[in-house]
């Protein structure tokens, strides 16, 4: 996703969840509930340094990119140390990407730094919904 349309997508993202919408428009109730518990459950697969259950929730491309899961899990600690240990965690309203679910998510780290996390999911037959990427977009903001 290109960084002009990124944006685009945080400004519409934050406008949505501030207005207490449940779900974007394009994305059904249940594909919402159901991304959402994809992106938790790998975010507490790294908590508990499961590595081979947050590899798991990786789309194929991300699996074949990788090949094992202490591979992903070193990269992870090593180049998204926030979404490896966030101090707080917070979704915004997914939203329809033509096959994909963009999934916004605030995170905090240990330092009160606040990120955007935009995840890319994408159905995979029966293994349902998986983790095609996450891009990491630091704010200026800070928390006290």
């Amino acid at each position: 996703m290109k960084r002009r349309s990124l944006l685009g997508f945080l400004a519409a993202a934050l406008v949505a969840a501030s207005a207490g919408a449940t779900a974007a428009d394009g994305v059904a109730a249940a594909d919402a509930t159901a991304v959402r518990g994809v992106v938790q459950a790998q975010l507490d697969a790294f908590a508990a340094d499961d590595a081979s259950r947050a590899f798991s929730y990786a789309g194929a491309g991300i699996r074949d990119m990788f090949g094992t899961a202490e591979r992903f899990m070193a990269m992870v600690k090593a180049s998204y140390p926030v979404v490896y240990r966030p101090a707080a965690v917070a979704f915004l309203v997914p939203e329809a990407l033509g096959e994909e679910i963009v999934q916004g998510v605030h995170l905090t780290d240990a330092g009160g730094r606040l990120w955007l996390a935009v995840y890319r999911l994408q159905r995979e037959g029966a293994a349902g919904w998986r983790i095609n990427g996450c891009q990491l977009v630091q704010s200026q903001a800070k928390t006290t």
